[in-house]
């Protein structure tokens, strides 16, 4: 199940981690990415601490921890195919891993219905 944020990151929780990434509606408004930023293994992230930067033709764009934790994983894939973002930016898309520091941050984190609702 798919949490997200207000800033169009998405968010999948398993076993004390979460995989971030950028909704397929951020990814529509960006058009198709040529970088991806990451941040290194080991960063600690506060919520909404800048995280990663994605860029595209037309711009560039942050990307925000939707929780608090330690970075455990990033995907390397993305350094030579960010477009993956594009085709698939909910699957092999996935920008980091983070380890949560406390998984009651998940609380704050927008359900799918009501992020529909503030995409329209």
């Amino acid at each position: 199940m798919l949490k997200f944020t207000k800033d169009h990151e998405w968010v999948r929780f398993e076993d004390g981690t979460a995989t971030v990434g950028i909704t397929p509606y951020a990814q529509d408004k960006l058009g198709d990415l040529v970088y991806v930023e990451l941040p290194p293994v080991g960063t600690k992230l506060e919520t909404g601490a800048v995280a990663a930067t994605v860029e595209s033709v037309k711009a560039a764009s942050e990307v925000y921890a939707p929780v608090g934790g330690e970075v455990v994983a990033v995907n390397g894939k993305l350094v030579d195919e960010p477009g993956l973002v594009n085709s698939d930016p909910t699957g092999n898309g996935w920008l980091f891993r983070l380890k949560i520091r406390n998984s009651a941050e998940l609380a704050n984190l927008l359900d799918e219905p009501a992020y529909r609702a503030l995409t329209g």
